[in-house]
Parts: structure tokens; sequence; C-alpha cells
């Protein structure tokens, strides 16, 4: 028995060295950000004494609901940045020193 515990020991200190198998660096197209229509539209095989299927498909719409709105806010401070930069660069090019009036 401590032969096993022991073994268990040496591979869960390694599993935990080893961090994520990718690090982070690497999406491939299989695993794109999940959608609030994905989300919705994911259904639960019934098992016996399984979770109640009206509070998983509750929980998963409050989700995607939230996810929804994350999108919709990025896309807005992405587009309000873009807006910035560019005021920001016309600004610098009118008033940088050495420019001349």
């Amino acid at each position: 028995m401590r032969n096993v515990l022991n073994k268990f020991r040496r591979l869960n200190r390694r599993a935990r060295r080893a961090g994520p198998p990718n690090a982070g660096w690497y999406r491939s197209e299989s695993c794109r950000p999940l959608t609030a229509g994905q989300i919705r539209e994911r259904r639960f095989g019934v098992v016996r004494r399984g979770l109640d299927p009206a509070e998983v498909y509750a929980f998963l719409h409050r989700v995607a609901a939230e996810l929804a709105v994350t999108r919709r806010d990025l896309a807005v401070t992405t587009e309000e940045n873009v807006r910035i930069k560019r005021a920001l660069r016309s600004w610098q090019s009118r008033f940088a020193p050495g420019v001349r009036r």
C-alpha cells in the first residue's frame, strides 16, 4: 500500500510541476471561445440521481447572458480605444515639438 501511495505522490508532483500542457500559447481551431448561443443550446443527458435539468438550464442561460453582455462591453471598449488612439495621434501630430504653424 505504501508503494502505491508513493507512486501516486510522485505522479502528482510531476503533474504540478509541468503546468498546463500548452502553457496558454496555442489554441487550436477546435477550442474556440464559447458563444452565448452555444451555452444556451447545450443539453445534458438525464441520469438517475443527476442534477435537476431545470436548474442546470437556468444557470446556463444566466451564464450565456453574462457572456453576451461581456462580449458587447468588450467590443464597445475596443472601439473606444481605437477612437482615443486616433485622437491622440492627431493631437500629437498637431502639437508635437518642432511642428511649425
